[in-house]
C-alpha cells in the first residue's frame, strides 16, 4: 500500500514543495558545523594601529598643526583669565583664532583687553586687521589712523592703512615720501 495514494493533488504539490525545500537545505547545513578547521574562509585579523611610516607626513603636520593650535588657543585663554590685559596673549590669541577663520571670536578677544590698553597702537592694529578681513574696511582705516596718532612712523600701521584703503575701493594714500605702499600684513 501506498503511504501518498490518499493525497489529493493540492497535497502532493505543497509535499513536492516541501521536499524540494529540504534537499536545497541540506548542501547549506554543511557550512553551520562547529568543526572551524573544515572551514575554507579565514579569518581576518584585527586591524593594527598604524605606524608613524604609515601616515602621509603632509596629513601628519596638518594633525599636530591643528592640535597644537587648539593647545595654544586653550592656553592663551587660560593667560588671559589670569592677566586679562595681557597684550601679548590677546595678539596671539587673536592670529590663533584668525588662523581657523574665526574673526568674530578673535574681535571679542580684542575687545576684552581694550579698556586696559585703549589707545595701544598693537591693539588698534589687530582691531583694524579684524575689521578688514569682515570686509568692514572704513571701521579698519579709522583704527589704523587713531593708531598712527600715537606711532607716526610706524610702516607696518601705514601698509595696513594703504591695504585697507585698496580693498575698500578708494586710491591708495600717499606716504609722506610721495611714491605709494600696499604690502602685505605680516
Amino acid at each position: 500500500m501506498n503511504v501518498f495514494s490518499n493525497l489529493d493533488a493540492a497535497g502532493k504539490r505543497s509535499l513536492a514543495s516541501i521536499c524540494v525545500a529540504i534537499s536545497a537545505l541540506l548542501p547549506l547545513s554543511g557550512c553551520a558545523r562547529s568543526d572551524k578547521a573544515s572551514l575554507s574562509v579565514k579569518e581576518t585579523p584585527p586591524p593594527e594601529l598604524l605606524g608613524a611610516k604609515d601616515i602621509d607626513p603632509a596629513m601628519r603636520e596638518r594633525i599636530l598643526r591643528n592640535v597644537g593650535q587648539y593647545a595654544d588657543e586653550r592656553t592663551l585663554r587660560i593667560e588671559l583669565q589670569n592677566q586679562p590685559g595681557n597684550v601679548d596673549a590677546a595678539i596671539r590669541l587673536t592670529k590663533a583664532l584668525l588662523a581657523q577663520n574665526r574673526p568674530h571670536e578673535a574681535l571679542k578677544v580684542l575687545d576684552s583687553v581694550l579698556p586696559t590698553a585703549r589707545n595701544n597702537p598693537r591693539v588698534l592694529n589687530a582691531r583694524g586687521v579684524v575689521f578688514d578681513i569682515e570686509g568692514q574696511h572704513e571701521v579698519a582705516q579709522g583704527l589704523y589712523n587713531q593708531a598712527l596718532k600715537f606711532e607716526p612712523d610706524n610702516q607696518m600701521l601705514r601698509n595696513n592703512l594703504d591695504l585697507s584703503l585698496a580693498l575698500g575701493g578708494k586710491s591708495e594714500r600717499r606716504s609722506s615720501s610721495g611714491s605709494t605702499s600696499a604690502q602685505s600684513r605680516s
